[in-house]
């Protein structure tokens, strides 16, 4: 695969030196300032050099925030599987070991502060505030641009209105490709055509991809719109893409400033600042100079804010995103869909094996001395061995995990529905909360646990599972019992189940942010996306 895109990119450069050698250079296109009238755009107006530098201060954002997001599963895939080896690339020299348990938490990298946004700290909580923090003004900032861009005279300088653009356009990068500089237009009036092709690129094919990949990852949407996820492949396809269009907007950005500076720095800087045609007054490239100063300052702060005020990142994206996502995306009620002969040959394991002496107690008489308490706000708490759970009932569902680290599979489950838990135990009206304590430790010591609403835990395919691929679930993967939600991340399915607890609020337990991951980690109490 990475020769398939090595071949993408160098292809058409050696087409253009083949060119270049066998019949010369192109003519060069014809860059006379045409004859303006009313109806063409001429400068740049306020809003749009203000939005150019919006989009700028959150992009960085994005990228670095998405960097960290990455290496917390540096591996890409295109299938939905993600068995070690069929990765197309990944960015760790480390091998799953095949001689003893490796674990995804184990498979994760750090990176540096200098490129990843919080950088050094071994967790995707904060790398993920900071992206969904930006996202949604980023595209608040689109849509603004896009609405100005169609209502005036703008839209021309970015939209192509002939095919003629296509050979204009490999006139331009034959120049390019062969370091023979192509006469530059005055880009205060007009673009030359691969200019124009670029910035339309980037503004009607990469932004909108990148929200829809994005979307694609979602558990919420692709185990309630299964159809959604298939549009770029899978799940995987989709993350793999919204990688790629990261890596274009990189390149993009280096090329883009590499050419501002090599065709007349200060006039092009006075034309996207200050909106005048002049290469005598250096204001333009003074405050564009200040504004990027001020966003590598900006990220500094987010580093100091990340490391000393992380619970307050944790909040601002939950008074965000977490009302975004309750009043949108939790209310989608996973759809069966997957089949056998889609389950994964390979499940991620994540999280120790417990090492307390109860568990390995348990575990070494195969859980036949095993009893699950349910209790806190109900009206009949309640002890249940396995067999008694299995005597309740039964359903097997067949779904995809999506961890918060980027990977996912696709397994069998079998187990009893919450619902059934429900109606033997009788919450109390005051109940919203439910809590499965875990005989697992959380990353940072001390017993994980993790809660989910009551109204979650009766969506469908919301069980306690004690089967997993038709077998008694594995050690590995919770034993003897493990949670699952299917519209939530993996680390809201607790494994290793030792207890339940009906409460009214989440706020009652633990850091009262709702979860050892949230308390210690900051992740998000709602993980729908």
């Amino acid at each position: 695969m990475r020769v398939i895109f090595g071949l993408i990119i160098l292809v058409p450069i050696g087409a253009a030196w083949l060119q270049y050698t066998l019949i010369g250079l192109p003519a060069d296109p014809d860059l006379a300032i045409p004859t303006i009238t009313p109806a063409d755009p001429v400068g740049f107006p306020v809003w749009l050099s203000l939005s150019h530098w919006v989009n700028f201060f959150f992009l960085i954002l994005i990228i670095r925030s998405g960097l960290s997001i990455l290496v917390d599963h540096p591996r890409l895939y295109w299938n939905n599987g993600c068995t070690p080896g069929t990765d197309w690339i990944r960015f760790t020299s480390l091998k799953k070991p095949q001689d003893k348990s490796w674990t995804a938490k184990e498979d994760a990298r750090y990176i540096s502060p200098l490129v990843g946004l919080p950088g050094y700290r071994h967790t995707i909580g904060i790398a993920r505030a900071w992206h969904f923090l930006t996202v949604p003004f980023f595209v608040l900032n689109g849509l603004v641009f896009i609405i100005l861009l169609f209502c005036t005279h703008q839209w021309k300088r970015l939209i192509p209105v002939s095919w003629k653009i296509i050979p204009e356009s490999w006139r331009v990068f034959v120049h390019y490709a062969t370091f023979n500089i192509p006469t530059e237009p005055n880009g205060f009036y007009h673009y030359n055509a691969l200019q124009q092709l670029a910035y339309f690129g980037v503004v009607f094919i990469l932004a909108p991809l990148a929200m829809l990949t994005g979307m694609a990852m979602s558990p919420a949407i692709e185990n309630r719109f299964h159809w959604y996820p298939k549009i770029f492949g899978n799940r995987q396809s989709a993350r793999s893409i919204h990688f790629l269009v990261m890596i274009a907007y990189v390149v993009f950005i280096f090329i883009h400033v590499a050419m501002v500076a090599a065709t007349g720095l200060v006039r092009n800087m006075n034309h996207i600042v200050l909106g005048i045609d002049s290469s005598r007054h250096l204001s333009g490239l003074y405050i564009g100079i200040g504004i990027i100063l001020a966003t590598a300052a900006f990220c500094f702060l987010a580093h100091w804010l990340s490391w000393r005020k992380p619970r307050l990142l944790q909040h601002l994206d939950a008074s965000i995103n977490g009302n975004l996502w309750r009043i949108t995306l939790n209310h989608f009620k996973p759809n069966a869909y997957f089949k056998k002969k889609d389950i994964s040959p390979y499940f991620w394991a994540n999280g120790k094996i417990p090492s307390s002496e109860e568990w390995r107690k348990l575990a070494a008489n195969n859980f036949k001395d095993y009893k699950l308490r349910i209790g806190g706000l109900v009206n009949n708490p309640v002890e249940l061995s396995l067999e008694e759970l299995k005597n309740l009932g039964m359903q097997q569902n067949i779904t995809m995990h999506h961890c918060i680290q980027g990977w996912s599979g696709i397994a069998e489950w079998g187990g009893l529905p919450i619902s059934k838990i429900v109606e033997l135990v009788k919450p109390q009206a005051t109940a919203t909360t439910v809590v499965f304590y875990s005989f697992g430790e959380g990353l940072y010591g001390g017993f994980y646990y993790d809660t989910n609403t009551l109204d979650n835990c009766l969506k469908p395919q919301s069980i306690l599972a004690w089967e997993m691929n038709y077998e008694a679930l594995p050690p590995e993967h919770g034993a003897p019992l493990r949670l699952r939600v299917e519209n939530q991340l993996g680390y809201k399915m607790v494994k290793w189940i030792s207890s339940i607890e009906f409460l009214e609020t989440y706020k009652n337990i633990g850091k009262s942010q709702g979860g050892k991951n949230e308390d210690d980690e900051y992740f998000d109490l709602l993980a729908n996306t």
